[in-house]
């Protein structure tokens, strides 16, 4: 509540600058011009099957990633040699940003869907590698060590010690991807697709609609606080314990 009441704040003196100072903001739309550009692109529908393909894209490719990077971090957590081995290849490709890849993904792929879940998976993939892996690393050798003496096996003690002591980093690292992999899905729509909120943006843009723009920004930044915030929430009910030590 707070927080939507200094939001709320912010937009009304943002606006009372435009009504007492009409002449300094001759390019940019006030926040009232925004909200008219939302009403009239709501009731032509199109907005809404923007926002529900941006939604699509990066659902899709941070899943994928998710499923390739968790059990790759886990499995070079535990066998340190293939670790050793995998480790140097992410650490080259994480600096590269994912738009970097996008004349490589439409060469690939063309430009549509394929080519921006390409993107998504490289722009969420190494955040969720990367926490996971911390996370399996600092298991303390005296669980490996206890393990070992009971016999336990293998895939029990990854599936059931491992896995567990990691999932707190692993829940951290797919809060920390879902927001790189909107950012990149953006980022992969602006240049190569012909639909989504990045594909929005640049069409108006090119249309001289300010408006327009300002409010794809902001329903980007929307989605976002709210896509990350469902992980948070996700991560939280994941991992239980980890609240209960905080309090």
């Amino acid at each position: 509540m707070k927080k939507l009441l200094i939001f709320c704040s912010a937009v009304v003196v943002i606006q009372a600058i435009f009504l007492f100072f009409p002449g300094q903001n001759l390019f940019l739309p006030s926040p009232l011009e925004v909200f008219n550009a939302f009403i009239g692109q709501a009731q032509h529908g199109e907005l809404w099957i923007d926002i529900l393909m941006s939604i699509k894209r990066v659902i899709v490719g941070f899943l994928l990633a998710a499923v390739a990077a968790i059990p790759l971090a886990i499995l070079c957590g535990y066998n340190r040699r293939f670790g050793n081995f995998v480790k140097p290849f992410v650490e080259f490709l994480r600096p590269i940003p994912p738009i970097a890849w996008i004349p490589i993904a439409i060469l690939l792929f063309g430009l549509g869907d394929r080519s921006s879940y390409f993107i998504v998976f490289l722009g969420a993939f190494f955040p969720i590698f990367t926490n996971a892996y911390f996370g399996a690393v600092s298991l303390p050798v005296v669980y490996k060590n206890i393990s070992e003496s009971f016999e336990i096996r293998k895939s029990t003690f990854v599936s059931r010690i491992l896995f567990y002591f990691a999932l707190p980093s692993i829940c951290t690292g797919l809060k920390i991807g879902i927001g790189m992999a909107w950012m990149s899905v953006i980022a992969a729509e602006l240049i190569g697709a012909q639909s989504g909120l990045g594909y929005f943006i640049q069409l108006n843009r090119l249309l001289l609609r300010t408006d327009n723009v300002v409010l794809g920004m902001i329903l980007i930044g929307l989605i976002g606080y709210v896509l990350t915030k469902s992980l948070e929430v996700l991560g939280e009910w994941a991992t239980p314990w980890v609240s209960k030590n905080k309090s």
